[in-house]
């Protein structure tokens, strides 16, 4: 049994739709103790090369339930730009972005850790609780 008296959380991402690490996406992390309670920020971090989020803070004593924001929108921006760069022919008469962020809350006990990974693609998105 775990003496730890609070929970941690880590992320990463994965964009499905090119089999590799979404890199850049900033994450945003916030917690708060108990149903009724107010949420608290408690601030971010982005994904690297590997599409994880090393540095995200860590969760107050009390904590309840967290929430996981991700901003895809500049993700998804950026990947279409750099796609229309290799092959402006194939131009999309500007779709844009059909999921601008994410956000995944979910229920923590103390003591644990709870890896949430995101698998990500232009028009969906999954979510699991991952070890």
């Amino acid at each position: 049994m775990s003496t730890e008296t609070t929970a941690s959380v880590s992320t990463h991402i994965l964009d499905t739709s090119a089999g590799r690490p979404a890199e850049g996406v900033a994450v945003h992390l916030s917690a708060r103790s108990g149903r009724e309670a107010d949420w608290q920020a408690l601030g971010g971090s982005a994904t690297d090369a590997d599409g994880r989020c090393k540095d995200l803070p860590a969760l107050p004593e009390g904590t309840t339930h967290v929430r996981l924001d991700f901003a895809v929108e500049s993700y998804f921006e950026k990947k279409q730009a750099d796609a229309q760069q290799d092959a402006p022919a194939n131009r999309d008469s500007g779709a844009g972005v059909f999921f601008p962020e994410v956000a995944i809350t979910f229920a923590v006990n103390p003591g644990e850790h709870y890896h949430v990974p995101l698998l990500l693609n232009p028009f969906g998105y999954s979510v699991y609780r991952g070890s």
